[in-house]
């Protein structure tokens, strides 16, 4: 008989065209980069992080763009954020990470969970994501899109992201610290005040940071 994984890895592989999906979604990314500072309203600024917001053009949400600087440079920060077991040792809201899929060594579908936020009011969430890591000008993009995919838990809430990637990039003055730019456009599905999506992405998006920089200090 077939091996199993192959016939799923043939039926992932005709249903979506990897070279054409990931250059589709790296030029979203920078569509995305490229939106002028004055359409971008600020969602909460602190010290060293600062997270905007618009209307997503995608769905009836927000589309969020966070950006501090990190003293590491760009590419231990992307190995961080990219699909993958460090990833799921520091980032305090996901709960279990499984690559489903490598297409090859910058693709692949993966499967996370997170946990429950602002008191339960957002219950345990689950994505099936497609993540393509290239080059950006002197440093790196690690972006990804949703997938669909027929295998749920009732456990968990299917949430589903729209095109969403982080920017990397080594400061000119000082190659070892980087900008890091992120878009994230999640839709969390279920029935959540707008004010409560906001109040929990602004914090995710900053705790991310906090998070990132904590562990790239102890590597």
């Amino acid at each position: 008989p077939k091996d199993p994984g192959s016939r799923k890895k043939n039926k992932m592989e005709g249903l979506l065209n990897v070279a054409s999906f990931s250059t589709k979604l790296q030029n979203t990314l920078i569509q995305y980069h490229s939106i002028e500072d004055d359409k971008w309203r600020v969602a909460k600024k602190m010290k060293d992080v600062t997270v905007w917001r618009i209307p997503s053009e995608e769905f009836n949400g927000c589309l969020y763009k966070a950006e501090g600087v990190i003293v590491d440079i760009f590419n231990r920060e992307i190995d961080h954020i990219r699909p993958g077991p460090w990833h799921l040792d520091w980032d305090c809201l996901m709960t279990s990470l499984d690559i489903l899929e490598h297409f090859e060594e910058n693709c692949c579908v993966m499967l996370y969970t997170t946990a429950s936020q602002l008191w339960n009011i957002i219950s345990p969430r689950e994505f099936v994501d497609f993540s393509y890591t290239v080059g950006y000008e002197e440093g790196l993009l690690s972006c990804g899109i949703r997938l669909d995919w027929s295998e749920k838990r009732t456990e968990f809430v299917r949430g589903y992201n729209h095109p969403c990637g982080w920017f990397c990039v080594p400061l000119k003055d000082n190659p070892n610290q980087s900008l890091l730019t992120g878009y994230i456009q999640t839709d969390l599905r279920g029935m959540i005040p707008q004010s409560a999506v906001d109040t929990a992405m602004s914090s995710t998006l900053t705790n991310f940071y906090g998070d990132l920089r904590k562990a790239l200090q102890k590597v």
